[in-house]
């Protein structure tokens, strides 16, 4: 037992010790290596656990509000081209506007699940947090993410109206178009969205340029958008903007969504991006 022991604190060693070697160059001409992204992922990971309690809550209550411009965005398409072209199509145009509030959270640098969930999940692989530490952490950004949804959401459906840019059915329609799908396929959608936002957070991590962090985003999301994939921290504001002003989404419908589309995601993060990319450098370490 004591052996054993042993062996696992020499393996971690070794495993820190290559990722100490695997440190950003600053070479822009250079690609980043897999370690090196690794590494940089670790480091802004312990990062936002070593942030204070306010930040983490503001931060997070920011990109709730913020991720709200999509929506915006999307309601405002939906009522322009309705009954000029068919609502499926509709929908695929959305898929130019969806990136927004995707580029003002995530180049503001505000705390968003999605992109925090397998950056997040580092630290803890890495033996310098604990699961408890994680799923505290998790549920702060969770709920500063939410409210802030909540509270872009019940903007939105005044404004929109009021401005004239579109009506409450595009607010309707998007929020059935998010819910009418059975709590399975919503958990394997949200797997899918999940690990695609966790890519992103990884590729991220490699590009130095805006403009190739926007282009990123875009790509990535616009990927979710085309596909219809289930987003938690968007889908927050689309079904609550759906439950307080329509009688057809009710509270089970925005629960049920909520907390599958938050245990997908999470899972999508953790298991196909997280555990896979730090197993796979881990096989590298002898």
């Amino acid at each position: 037992m004591e052996k054993e022991e042993k062996n696992k604190e020499q393996k971690q060693k070794n495993i820190d010790s290559e990722l100490k070697e695997h440190e950003d160059t600053g070479d822009e001409n250079k690609a980043s290596e897999h370690g090196e992204i690794l590494n940089d992922q670790l480091e802004e990971g312990k990062a936002v656990f070593g942030s204070s309690p306010g930040f983490i809550a503001l931060s997070s209550f920011t990109a709730g509000l913020e991720i709200g411009f999509s929506f915006l965005l999307m309601c405002t398409v939906y009522t322009y081209f309705s009954g000029k072209v068919a609502e499926d199509t509709i929908f695929k145009l959305m898929t130019f506007v969806y990136p927004a509030g995707f580029i003002l959270v995530i180049l503001g640098r505000s705390l968003l699940f999605t992109e925090q969930t397998s950056l997040l999940s580092l630290p803890v692989l890495n033996n310098k947090q604990s699961i408890t530490n994680l799923l505290k952490l998790w549920g702060l950004v969770i709920l500063g993410n939410l409210v802030g949804g909540w509270v872009i959401s019940a903007l939105l459906i005044w404004i929109g109206p009021a401005l004239g840019i579109f009506n409450l059915l595009a607010v309707e329609k998007i929020a059935s178009h998010v819910t009418s799908f059975s709590p399975q396929v919503i958990l394997v959608s949200a797997v899918l969205a999940g690990w695609l936002m966790g890519l992103l957070s990884w590729m991220l991590s490699s590009a130095q340029e805006t403009v190739s962090r926007i282009l990123l985003i875009i790509m990535i999301t616009g990927i979710m958008a085309f596909t219809s994939l289930h987003h938690s921290i968007v889908g927050n504001v689309e079904v609550f903007a759906g439950l307080l002003s329509s009688p057809k989404i009710t509270i089970s419908d925005y629960m049920v969504f909520e907390s599958v589309a938050l245990l997908g995601n999470a899972i999508g993060g953790v298991v196909f991006v997280a555990l896979l990319k730090y197993r796979a450098f881990v096989y590298s370490v002898d």
